[in-house]
């Protein structure tokens, strides 16, 4: 209770000072002033840290400080996805990555659009992600230190595409002969397999088919939270097309 009571007082006290600094005409020490203040509402109520960093945001855009603008937009994006509020979380990220994008910070930039996809995933919009990961992949091929990093990428894209197939599997190996012409080595990658596996099962609606390559990548290499989800909610989706043509015959 009494560190609350000391940050909410603290960043009160910041408030102040930026307020003192704007009538000085010194944005650059109010901006300064609010993302302190932020800092100390962190913990206890991010509601009003989120609009201390909005105010500095508004402060360094205006004296033209991009690259600061992009890290507090970040701030403000992680904040909301603290709390599992996505939508806003994207806006965040996206405004971002464009300023990191416009200062050529493009590590930074992609760390952003790589939250975006993921959010955007949850949130069933599954070609945006899609875009992300395949353009990311594309960017990733032009050096050499990223090249590893593309496999990763592209096993992204090819399950929020098979996401968005709902059990197409003609829309699945479209997308890995084009991931093949972008990267000539990737047809010999096991997340390549695994993509090609699944593709199969769906065309054969072949649900233990469907399981097993699942269980078989995932006892190399850990699936995450976020591929786990997205691959159940394909098998699920499989189960229920199995069942519907079970009615049927």
């Amino acid at each position: 209770m009494n560190n609350e009571f000391s940050g909410d007082q603290a960043g009160s006290t910041y408030i102040k000072l930026a307020n003192c600094h704007l009538k000085n005409d010194s944005k650059h020490e109010a901006a300064g002033a609010y993302a302190n203040a932020a800092n100390c509402y962190k913990k206890t109520n991010s509601k009003e840290s989120i609009s201390c960093l909005e105010q500095a945001v508004y402060l360094f855009l205006e004296i033209g400080r991009l690259s600061m603008s992009a890290r507090y937009y970040k701030d403000i994006a992680e904040l909301y996805e603290a709390e599992h509020n996505f939508e806003k979380a994207i806006v965040y990220y996206e405004r971002a990555a464009d300023l990191f994008q416009s200062e050529e910070v493009t590590t930074s930039a992609n760390q952003c659009r790589q939250k975006i996809a993921q959010f955007a995933a949850q949130l069933e919009d599954y070609q945006k992600s899609i875009e992300i990961y395949e353009d990311i992949a594309r960017q990733s091929m032009n050096t050499n230190l990223l090249k590893y990093g593309v496999r990763g990428h592209l096993l992204n894209a090819g399950i929020c595409q098979l996401c968005k197939g709902k059990g197409d599997a003609v829309a699945i190996n479209n997308a890995l002969e084009r991931y093949q012409d972008l990267d000539p080595t990737f047809s010999g990658t096991r997340e390549y397999k695994l993509l090609a596996d699944l593709a199969d099962a769906i065309d054969q609606e072949d649900v233990a088919k469907f399981t097993d390559a699942v269980k078989e990548f995932d006892s190399m290499t850990q699936l995450d939270a976020w591929k786990t989800t997205l691959l159940l909610r394909v098998k699920e989706a499989l189960k229920a097309k199995e069942l519907e043509d079970d009615d049927l015959t």
